[in-house]
């Protein structure tokens, strides 16, 4: 994840409520979430060392903030979301126009299958996971396996509020992760630890998962992540990261956090 797509919240806003997090109510303060928003761009291209690539807003689109759903990129390849809920799936031209403008050959999934990009496929060079039920099909990954040629497993997520599996699961270097067991079912939760060695696993508590500890960034052995998660902070200088906390709660009325609001695009 050295180069990332993201994009300003010019337009950021609860305007609908489609995750358990979501409610209208309760207003984005918009200068305090352009403020953390600057705050983890600064964070990701000074401390992390990442490359930024920005996307244009727009008007009327409060989650295009949110680029980890555009799509999932491998090589020169793109397979652009389709969002589930309606009021996503006005996102999805400005995404497919981002991406051939930058020179990705577009990979189209079948008309009516779900998928919702990054924020649903993830993994390490020896595991692909596939997040599936509440948002992502699970047939995707059948076609996506076949464009990239990589053996993809389905997971289903099983709790509302780990909707996408980038909520509940992060992949680190050296084929290590972050997770929060619990997200998943049984099946899930067993081919996690078949497939990951047991020191391989850093599982986060309920009350940090809730803060979005899994919903991090990790470039090398620096790791951008919401503050208020000192235990999977303590977690990774034990492994020899060097987390970097930043206010996002903003963003977390949306549900999401840093890596939501980030795509990898490879080197």
């Amino acid at each position: 994840m050295t180069r990332l797509l993201v994009c300003p919240p010019d337009f950021f806003r609860i305007d609908y409520e489609i995750n358990p997090w979501m409610n209208r109510e309760n207003a984005v303060d918009h200068m305090r979430a352009v403020r953390q928003w600057d705050g983890l761009m600064e964070g990701l291209e000074r401390r992390v060392g990442a490359t930024l690539e920005r996307m244009t807003p727009v008007r009327g689109l409060p989650d295009l903030v949110f680029t980890a759903n555009a799509g999932v990129v491998l090589d020169n390849l793109a397979v652009p979301s389709r969002f589930r809920h309606p009021e996503r799936q006005r996102e999805q031209t400005h995404f497919e126009e981002w991406f051939v403008e930058h020179g990705y050959e577009l990979r189209l999934l079948e008309d009516g299958v779900y998928f919702e990009g990054a924020g649903d496929l993830l993994g390490v060079p020896d595991l692909w996971l596939g997040g599936y039920r509440k948002r992502s099909d699970v047939g995707a990954y059948t076609q996506i396996s076949e464009l990239f040629g990589r053996e993809i497993i389905p997971v289903e997520l099983v709790d509302d509020r780990f909707y996408h599996l980038d909520t509940c699961f992060c992949p680190l270097s050296d084929g290590e992760v972050l997770y929060y067991p619990h997200a998943f079912d049984g099946y899930a939760r067993a081919v996690i630890a078949e497939r990951l060695e047991e020191n391989r696993r850093l599982t986060v508590p309920q009350s940090e998962a809730l803060r979005f500890a899994c919903n991090a960034v990790c470039v090398g052995r620096k790791i951008a992540l919401p503050t208020g998660c000192p235990e999977t902070m303590r977690m990774l200088r034990d492994r020899g990261y060097e987390p970097i906390p930043l206010e996002l709660d903003e963003f977390m009325k949306a549900g999401g956090s840093a890596k939501c609001l980030t795509l990898a695009l490879g080197e």
